[in-house]
Parts: structure tokens; C-alpha cells; sequence
């Protein structure tokens, strides 16, 4: 199985400011990857709070896999994104 090396906070954020940028969402950039770049951590506070929701797997989830590694994998999710923004 694959391995992001980017954070999963800012990869939410990426996505937030995609959609906020790029004409394929909400945005009219044909091209929004330089925006993107430039504007996802102004992002961050709401892909943490994705992350909150996220801590809680719904049934489905909690019948394909292990809930409580779930829940331990997203918290640490959201202690990295909100350490590094204190940083």
C-alpha cells in the first residue's frame, strides 16, 4: 500500500484551496497549482477541523477495519497539523 509523504492536514488543505482556486470547483483558475502552492496553509484550521470530524469511523468503517486504529491514526493527524501551526 502506498505512503503519502505529505501530512494528511496539508493534503486536506491542498485540496480546500483547490476547490477554492481552481476552475474544476468553486474557483476560476483553469491552472490553480501555483495558488495552491502559494495559499494552502490558509487552510489549515479547516482541514483540522475535517480531521475532528473524522475521528469517529462511521459503521461501514468500523465493519471493514479497526476503530480504535482509525481513531489513533487521525489524532495523530491532528496533533502533527496543530503542532506545526504553532510552530
Amino acid at each position: 500500500m502506498p505512503v503519502s509523504e505529505q501530512p494528511l492536514a496539508e493534503r486536506i488543505a491542498r485540496v480546500l484551496a483547490g476547490a477554492a482556486h481552481s476552475s474544476n470547483a468553486e474557483g476560476s483558475d483553469p491552472s490553480a497549482g501555483d495558488k495552491v502552492d502559494r495559499s494552502w496553509r490558509e487552510h489549515m484550521n479547516q482541514a483540522i477541523a475535517v480531521l475532528h470530524t473524522m475521528r469517529e469511523p462511521d459503521q461501514s468503517m468500523a465493519t471493514a477495519g479497526d476503530p480504535e486504529a482509525w481513531a489513533k491514526m487521525v489524532e495523530t493527524a491532528i496533533a502533527e497539523a496543530e503542532q506545526n501551526e504553532r510552530a
